[in-house]
């Protein structure tokens, strides 16, 4: 990021901010979503990327009218966010543009998804589709990038990069209708992921076999052996 000059960010402004909350690796049902006002038009071409025209977005309130909520929202907590030096960038770009002394990485853990997947997939495709993909979560009503809805999807991503799901519960569909803005606490079901299940083979089970009887004779009697 360069933060003097030639700032790529200047001109563009946030129009959708989308946080879902994880604690002990559930997510809580606790979430932060609004649309904002850009006080300016939005490009056709980021509209084909998100789906949102300027009618939405009309009558939102600008940045600076919800700066604080969101800081509330996020200050001291993690953040889990894919590409995080682009999104943190804009962030501190907005709040500087506000008046606010606020740097994210000097309030919150910043923890980049899109590193972590080039750690473990180096030379793979590794966008939040990809990944979908490769960890077999549905995104299929993704037709869009919706803050909110990226959001829960990355939410899934990094439970399973980081040891698999435990508990998920909100409903994905909510994403489809862009309607308003909503910081309160929704607790809906939906059923939990499989999680994949791979088992040893019978070449495996043999030779494990063979591991246990060389313990319990070393050690005169294993006692995971004893019926």
């Amino acid at each position: 990021m360069n933060q003097e000059g030639n700032n790529h960010y200047e001109g563009h402004k946030i129009i959708e901010i989308g946080a879902v909350e994880i604690i002990n690796r559930r997510l809580t049902g606790n979430h932060f979503h609004v649309y904002i006002n850009p006080e300016r038009l939005i490009d056709e071409d980021a509209f084909k990327v998100h789906g949102i025209d300027n009618e939405l977005v009309k009558d939102q309130p600008i940045f600076k009218n919800i700066a604080h909520d969101f800081i509330k929202f996020i200050d001291g907590a993690e953040l889990i966010i894919h590409n995080a030096s682009f999104d943190v960038g804009f962030m501190d770009y907005e709040f500087r543009l506000c008046g606010l002394d606020f740097k994210t990485a000097d309030h919150c853990i910043i923890t980049d998804t899109l590193a972590m997947a080039r750690r473990l997939f180096p030379g793979k495709r590794n966008n939040l589709d990809a990944l979908c993909e490769r960890y077999q979560i549905d995104n299929s009503h993704r037709t869009l990038h919706g803050a909110l809805l990226d959001a829960e999807i990355l939410a899934e991503v990094y439970l399973a990069m980081t040891g698999g799901q435990t508990t998920l519960s909100f409903n994905m569909d909510d994403q489809n209708s862009l309607s308003g803005n909503n910081t309160s606490i929704r607790r809906v079901e939906r059923s939990s992921i499989p999680l994949k299940v791979i088992k040893a083979s019978e070449v495996e089970l043999s030779e494990h076999e063979a591991v246990l009887k060389k313990i319990d004779k070393k050690s005169a009697g294993a006692l995971w052996l004893i019926n």
